[in-house]
């Protein structure tokens, strides 16, 4: 596996070393031993798994407090630009995202600490979006950060009017409201 450091602090991008020959391929997706060595002992309690059409955006979501999150986040089926807000109050890089197309080719996966709002944005006919977490989810404790925040500008390649949303993430916070 790669480890590659992004410029925001804690934030990475992994990248398996596949083995493909005319029979398909192997993977090793996580390997604990080497996780640990470059990002941290961080214990996954839970797998978690999504499907969604084209043009659906989920997020940016986070829990807040002793409720936040690290993801290990990837795409198995399809293709989503996926996105991950710092939004560490004491973060030198508080309010910079980092986008990464996570694909079923690329089978890149993106490792997201505790802190950040994450989403992502389907830009095949589906995706199958899977993901580990550290902590529980807690509904009390689960906020959402404005997908089109004018101070994040985020680059969605993709109209608003195209975005298939829920009302929470229509509702979400703006960074001014969550600094």
């Amino acid at each position: 596996m790669k480890f590659i450091e992004t410029e925001i602090k804690d934030l990475w991008i992994i990248e398996p070393q596949v083995f493909a020959d005319s029979r398909g391929y192997f993977m090793e997706a996580y390997k604990e031993l080497e996780f640990t060595r470059h990002i941290g002992n961080i214990h996954f309690i839970q797998d978690n798994e999504s499907r969604s059409s084209f043009g659906v955006l989920r997020g940016l979501h986070y829990q807040e407090g002793e409720a936040a999150q690290a993801k290990l986040v990837r795409v198995i089926e399809g293709r989503a630009l996926d996105v991950a807000v710092d939004i560490r109050k004491d973060s030198l890089t508080f309010g910079q995202y980092k986008l990464v197309e996570l694909t079923a080719d690329n089978k890149r996966q993106l490792f997201i600490p505790g802190g950040f709002a994450h989403g992502f944005l389907v830009l095949s006919e589906t995706a199958l979006f899977t993901y580990k977490v550290d902590n529980l989810y807690t509904p009390d404790m689960e906020r959402c950060l404005n997908f089109q925040d004018p101070e994040l500008n985020i680059p969605w390649p993709l109209d608003a009017s195209q975005l298939i949303l829920s009302e929470k993430d229509k509702a979400g916070k703006f960074l001014k409201d969550i600094r």
